[in-house]
């Protein structure tokens, strides 16, 4: 090739055209170093026929290529997936593209690091941080800052170390293999049904054929260990698997299964990582000796060499739905990489979500099902707490009857969790005596009291300020009073009711990392918590034996707002909370409390009817044309000037086209009117299932001229409606 069409990483820009000097061998996939003005850009040679430039510049006109990359090319399916995802969710190739070169570092061809290590030399002079330090980091090996954050000491006391010669520098290969995971390592006892559904997935890695299929099994029925026979059959077939997880949280309990059933543990890809931890997983996975990576929705994006089997746990989360820059679903965009690649795909969950229901109704999709717990566990009783009929004290959120069964389990030292979706003390904070209301100055949204670190915080925006001690309206004193409970408040409640039990608050803000569960983990397996008390992050993943009871705080919580899918995730997310109980020997019981025991959705999880609720569910979809049924996506135009915000909304509205099967709501202020400072409108587009919204609206858009301070965002299915 004398001339490539190069797309940079820019999503400002369309693919560029450049030359190809003498002696430089670039191919589609191609990673090349690429000058654009002053500066030089990655990017990736695509095909001219699939990536039509704006411009055609001249021979003579092109500039040369500056370098490729030390990196295998991104291969034709993964290309096909980035040009899929940009069309489907009207996204900039680019920003795809930005994904699965997500570490630069990467790209720059083998490198060392120097690290350290104990040498067995005891200093002179041995202080006792010096002393904690050499006896905490034992057989350890890191970073200067790593080795201090293990021994709780400064980097200045590791450097001191150094010097005295206790410690030592030595040189690393970054990039350094990972281990192979053996898959007859561990060979799992299975039932009937678990035999019998790992042979069908064993089956589809065996034909390296496309085959989604939905891992339909309750709560505790092992589908971990089912899927993982498929995962052994690929790594048996010398192919890649990727797992998908939904919380970073939930990486360090998998991996710990994991490493018990191959004897390693797989390759972790997630936000936690470090920068060299990132390089090595890349180039590992691009290079194939990373045999299967597990991962937050991200992973779905790297370059696997021979991908031979996707799964996606917990399929029906919808955190797999990203709401910021590309707005895909990844459990979506994980079957059409199984389609590219053409290999299997696994959809597991307790709780499948209607549209993937839909999917097998429709045979698209084949459906495997677990039926039972596996083992003597069964499945939890599950009561309602009517909290009209039988209210809490007053100034507590606990009803009598669930305080009496956290008594009980208490006395036969069996774990409890009470779940409250909702983080901190209190959702709003106000004054008795003006009526003042803490509001975020950057989000309509209400300051959340964390009372455990003293702070009010948006949780949208991420702004926070320290409590104050007086209104900051009216000056008074001792009259600000937080309203309804968070996590925190109801620990507060069970401390008080139960002082010699020992509580732990389970949030985002108390699990913020693989290790911080971790250690949740190992502190439930010893016995060492009591009570938990979690918002969702505690709803799947994990496997509890002596956790035999579980108390809904709000069961109405997740029904307010009018979200299409309301019903439907309050009863996936307290079904799957409830699953949390009686997983082992003991029984389980889960209490709901609830306004509402009447409604449909609570009467399916007390009766456990699940088929009722979803084809009622369904056909509700179905009347309304809505999703699976019917196609929505959102129009969220957006700035920090309010005025263009709304004139751009309103042109925007004005300009909609006359289609059949399609209609335009709004625009109107969102329900989060500011966020992160900027003012924002929407617009909703609802259309037939057949009609292909998304030339629609790219024609409809690309006819206007909007400010520069104002953005226009397209969120195709859209899970959020705020």
């Amino acid at each position: 090739m004398s001339r490539a069409r190069i797309l940079i990483l820019n999503a400002a820009l369309g693919p560029l055209d450049y030359r190809v000097p003498a002696g430089m061998t670039v191919e589609p996939g191609s990673i090349v170093v690429a000058p654009l003005g002053p500066r030089q850009l990655l990017g990736v040679a695509w095909e001219a026929e699939r990536m039509p430039s704006d411009a055609e510049v001249g021979d003579n006109r092109l500039r040369n290529l500056l370098a490729v990359a030390d990196a295998p090319p991104i291969r034709a399916p993964l290309r096909r997936l980035v040009e899929w995802t940009a069309d489907y969710y009207l996204a900039a190739p680019a920003s795809v593209l930005r994904m699965t070169l997500a570490s630069t570092s990467a790209l720059e061809g083998a490198r060392t690091a120097i690290e350290y290590r104990a040498t067995g030399v005891v200093p002179p002079r041995l202080t006792p941080q010096r002393e904690q330090a050499l006896e905490r980091i034992a057989d350890r090996q890191g970073l200067i800052r790593e080795l201090a954050t293990i021994a709780d000491v400064s980097d200045a006391v590791i450097r001191g170390l150094v010097k005295s010669g206790a410690i030592e520098a030595v040189e690393v290969d970054i990039d350094s293999a990972y281990p192979v995971p053996d898959p007859d390592h561990h060979q799992p006892i299975l039932s009937d049904d678990q035999r019998a559904a790992a042979d069908v997935l064993v089956a589809g890695v065996r034909d390296h054929a496309f085959k989604p299929t939905l891992l339909d099994g309750v709560t505790g029925s092992g589908k971990t260990e089912v899927y993982f026979e498929a995962v052994a059959q690929a790594i048996r077939d010398g192919r890649q698997t990727i797992v998908l997880l939904p919380e970073i949280a939930l990486t360090e309990p998998f991996l710990k299964r994991f490493h018990d059933r191959f004897g390693v543990e797989p390759v972790a890809w997630h936000s936690g990582l470090r920068s060299t931890q990132r390089r090595r997983a890349w180039r590992a996975i691009a290079s194939g000796e990373a045999l299967v990576t597990v991962g937050a929705r991200s992973a779905l994006f790297l370059p696997y060499a021979n991908l031979g089997l996707i799964v996606v746990d917990e399929a029906h989360e919808t955190s797999f739905k990203q709401e910021d820059g590309v707005h895909y679903h990844a459990r979506d965009v994980a079957v059409m990489r199984g389609l590219f690649e053409e290999c299997p795909v696994i959809l597991a969950s307790a709780t499948p979500a209607i549209e993937t229901r839909q999917q097998v109704a429709t045979g698209r999709y084949a459906e495997l099902k677990l039926p039972g717990r596996f083992g003597v566990a069964e499945m939890p009783t599950i009561e309602p707490i009517d909290l009209i009929q039988e209210p809490p004290e007053r100034g507590r959120w606990l009803a009598p009857r669930l305080v009496k069964a956290l008594e009980a389990n208490l006395e036969k030292r069996e774990q409890s969790l009470l779940f409250l979706n909702r983080r901190g003390y209190a959702p709003l904070t106000l004054c008795r005596t003006c009526g003042h209301r803490f509001q975020c100055p950057n989000c309509t949204a209400w300051m959340v009291e964390h009372r455990l670190t003293r702070r009010l915080a948006c949780h949208h925006c991420g702004h926070i300020e320290p409590t104050p001690r007086v209104c900051p309206e009216c000056q008074g004193e001792d009259t600000l009073v937080a309203c309804g409970p968070g996590v925190e408040r109801i620990a507060d409640e069970v401390t008080a009711l139960f002082p010699t039990a020992k509580t732990a608050v389970v949030t985002s803000d108390t699990i913020w990392s693989p290790a911080k569960a971790a250690e949740f983990v190992g502190r439930m397996e010893a016995g060492d918590i009591d009570i938990v008390v979690g918002t969702q992050l505690v709803t799947k993943g994990y496997h509890f034996p002596n956790l035999t009871l579980v108390g809904v705080v709000d069961a109405d919580l997740g029904l307010d707002g009018g979200d299409l899918r309301a019903a439907e995730r309050t009863f996936q997310q307290i079904r799957q909370v409830s699953g949390r109980a009686g997983r082992g020997a003991k029984p389980g019981h889960v209490f709901i409390q609830t306004h509402s025991p009447k409604a449909q959705v609570m009467q399916a999880l007390i009766t456990g009817d699940a088929d009722a609720f979803y084809e009622a569910e369904t056909e509700a979809r179905r009347d309304a044309g809505a999703p699976p049924f019917g196609r929505y996506a959102a129009i969220i135009v957006s700035s920090e000037d309010q005025g263009c915000a709304n004139d751009v909304a309103r042109l925007v509205g004005r300009s909609a086209p006359e289609v059949d099967g399609m209609h335009v709501y709004g625009p109107a202020p969102a329900p989060l009117a500011m966020l992160r400072g900027r003012h924002r409108y929407r617009l909703l587009v609802h259309a037939k299932r057949a009609l292909d919204v998304q030339d629609v609206i790219r024609d409809w858009l690309g006819k206007l001229d909007w400010p520069s301070k104002a953005r226009v965002t397209v969120d195709v299915d859209p899970y959020s409606f705020l």
